[in-house]
């Protein structure tokens, strides 16, 4: 438990032009069968109550992976893509259906949403789907929510 949310969020600086470059990256050492057995035959000897073979422990440092490529260049990635789109979805949906309350809940995540280029594609896709479905006449606050969700996609 918490009770400030806010402390329990941790900044993560975010790496600097190049750092990738400085890190010296080894690729994956191959397997070596001969001491895959001889740690499945101490483990096993763990297993069975006999005193387990010593071994001492050898520290490391991990290297950093392959460079992260910004986030904001792909986007379409799979890395959030289909939640925000499901978000777009279903707040268009409630709209049409006059849950006003579902609307309210879903419209700020929609909005945040549309900054992604699937996002507004999908906008466009669904209100082409409500029209040709329903030939739809909006209420004053359908009216309000679309024109809010269009302006944030043209922004």
């Amino acid at each position: 438990e918490n009770p400030n949310p806010h402390i329990a969020f941790q900044k993560v600086p975010r790496p600097t032009e190049g750092s990738h470059l400085r890190v010296h990256i080894l690729p994956f050492p191959r397997i070596n069968e001969c001491r895959v057995q001889e740690l499945l035959q101490e483990g096993f000897a763990r297993s069975q109550g006999a005193p387990p073979a010593t071994r001492g422990d050898k520290k490391c440092v991990v290297p950093a992976g392959p460079p992260v490529v910004s986030i904001m260049e792909k986007g379409s990635t799979v890395f959030n893509s289909a939640q925000r789109l499901e978000v777009v979805r279903n707040c268009i949906s409630f709209i049409f259906e006059n849950k006003f309350l579902e609307t309210e809940k879903t419209l700020p995540a929609a909005l945040r949403a549309l900054k992604g280029k699937a996002a507004r594609h999908c906008l466009t896709q669904e209100l082409g789907l409500h029209v040709k479905q329903n030939r739809a006449i909006l209420d004053h606050q359908q009216f309000d929510y679309i024109v809010r969700m269009m302006n944030c996609a043209l922004q």
